[in-house]
């Protein structure tokens, strides 16, 4: 009767597992706002249209590779194949997350300076506006490599941060701080127009930020 219980419950954990398998949605690639040239003259349509239909694409693409293989590992208790899937999770997970956040943060038409509470609140934590971008452009033009610059909100804290990533490595997975604004300093994200000069582009950048995103996001970050 016992090896009877035990056959039940261990057909109902497989059961379970499959149905998990089954249900899990896929993740996919999101829709941009705009056209990919409306972003023209900061950052122009071919950069665009590569950085989001083909690097975007390809990260959306391999994290969801690495989660179905991540379900066979845990569906037959291998350890070793989840500790080696890992970097693979971080990798295309971050890139997915940073660049679902980084389409949002621009806008055509946009630029200018944020207003409200998220100006009041980087006045308190950085003196001003200029200062913030300053620094945040500095956290991005010295990334060595590849990687983003972040305007972070510090809940426990309640304030504002600035931090870099490394790679495509996922601000709030890395130091707990909730993602507002990011930059992305990988080279697709410029090479194209402003060649190896990072820092034309970074300047260019802060013309399309749209700040009412920003905004939402820190409403939404200190809920």
């Amino acid at each position: 009767m016992l090896c009877r219980v035990a056959q039940i419950r261990r057909c109902a954990a497989s059961l379970s597992q499959a149905v998990q398998q089954a249900h899990r949605q896929k993740h996919t690639l999101p829709d941009l706002t705009y056209d990919y040239g409306a972003l023209e003259p900061h950052i122009n349509a071919e950069i665009m249209q590569l950085h989001h239909s083909k690097h975007h694409a390809t990260y959306v693409n391999n994290l969801n590779v690495t989660e179905e293989k991540y379900q066979e590992a845990l569906a037959k208790g291998d350890v070793t194949v989840q500790v080696a899937l890992q970097p693979a999770l971080k990798f295309n997970g971050g890139g997915h997350i940073n660049h679902t956040i980084f389409w949002t943060n621009l806008s055509p038409n946009a630029g200018g300076e944020p207003q409200g509470e998220l100006m009041e609140a980087i006045k308190r934590d950085f003196g001003s506006f200029q200062s913030m971008k300053e620094r945040m452009s500095a956290a991005a033009v010295t990334v060595q490599g590849s990687g983003w610059s972040w305007l972070g909100y510090d809940k426990q804290g309640g304030r504002l941060c600035i931090a870099a990533c490394a790679n495509q490595d996922p601000l709030q997975g890395t130091t707990g701080l909730i993602p507002l604004l990011g930059i992305d300093v990988w080279e697709h994200a410029y090479y194209l127009q402003y060649k190896n000069v990072r820092p034309d582009y970074v300047k260019a950048i802060w013309n399309v930020i749209n700040w009412e995103n920003v905004s939402e996001r820190l409403q939404t970050a200190k809920k």
